[in-house]
C-alpha cells in the first residue's frame, strides 16, 4: 500500500482524456497543458469520457 506524505498535492483534470495514451502519454500531458513536473509527487486524477472512469 502507497501511503502519501502529508504534503501531497491532488490535482484533478477537467476534460476527458483517452487513456490509451499510456503512461507516457499521460505524463507528456502534465508537462504540457499542466505546466507540471509528474515526477515531483503530485498525484493528477484523469477522467474519460464516461464519468464513471478514473
Amino acid at each position: 500500500m502507497i501511503f502519501p506524505s502529508n504534503r501531497v498535492r491532488v490535482l484533478v483534470a477537467t476534460q476527458p482524456v483517452d487513456f490509451r495514451r499510456g503512461h507516457d502519454g499521460l505524463t507528456a500531458l502534465v508537462q504540457s497543458v499542466l505546466r507540471k513536473d509528474p515526477f515531483t509527487g503530485t498525484v493528477v486524477v484523469f477522467r474519460a469520457k464516461r464519468l464513471d472512469r478514473l
